[in-house]
């Protein structure tokens, strides 16, 4: 058996997120679907570098299966991508050690999160980008983001749910790139809680309409609390961009 990693991308708009549900169109089961078909019917296990929710898109999620097929990387990319509907694409596809591990062996990720601020809601971009058109102070944004950067807890900016007991993480950085019409937060980190990148948005967004002061930042990070900071942001707007190892 040959261990093989695989880079996808895939528009989350019409998934119930990665992981395979019994009661919902999932990226999971989609792709062992397709593998299934390649080893005539037999179960092929994908294990990702991570779960992304219902709505959320990815362009450099990171996979691994075990086969015995001896393909090609661009043989492997043209049967999965044939097979696959056109909601889900494999980028590439690459023979990989035995030991590696899809999940386990990333070292950090990067994903971005789009607003866009116009006045008319474009339906368009319904899927693929939050809809804000509230005005917005950036500069308190880029400020605000800034507190945000560096080694902590970051309990205030996880979901409630979130069963795992370590938050502390690592977000080495948050770039903000604003055109006329659209804004881009670029997080990149050793990893991200649950929601961690939707809420840290959602209360950047909190703090550009004047909702919650600049100066509270600092204190909601620290007070470890969930219901301190600000709502969660949409899932359209979120994308995994890169997963490094």
């Amino acid at each position: 058996m040959q261990r093989y990693k695989g880079i996808i991308a895939y528009d989350g708009s019409g998934f119930s997120g990665f992981q395979i549900q019994p009661n919902g169109r999932t990226v999971q089961g989609e792709l062992e679907k397709s593998l299934a078909k390649m080893h005539k019917g037999k179960e092929v296990s994908v294990v990702a570098s991570g779960r992304t929710d219902a709505g959320v898109h990815a362009r450099g999620q990171v996979v691994h299966f075990d086969s015995s097929l001896q393909l090609s990387s661009e043989r492997w990319v043209r049967a999965l991508n044939g097979l696959l509907p056109s909601d889900i694409s494999f980028m590439e596809v690459v023979a990989a050690p035995s030991s590696f591990h899809a999940r386990f062996d990333a070292s950090g990720k990067q994903y971005k999160y789009i607003v866009y601020t116009s006045s008319v809601r474009d339906p368009f971009k319904l899927h693929y980008a939050a809809f804000h058109p509230y005005r917005l102070d950036m500069s308190k944004v880029k400020k605000a983001a800034e507190f945000l950067v560096g080694t902590h807890d970051y309990t205030s900016f996880c979901s409630a749910k979130t069963n795992m007991d370590n938050k502390v993480r690592t977000v080495s950085s948050i770039e903000i790139e604003q055109n006329a019409e659209e804004i881009v937060f670029t997080f990149t980190g050793n990893g991200f809680l649950y929601n961690m990148v939707r809420i840290i948005v959602g209360t950047l967004l909190a703090v550009g309409a004047g909702k919650i002061d600049l100066d509270r930042v600092p204190v909601i990070l620290a007070g470890r609390d969930r219901i301190l900071a600000g709502k969660t942001a949409p899932a359209e707007g979120l994308y995994l961009w890169e997963v490094y190892y």
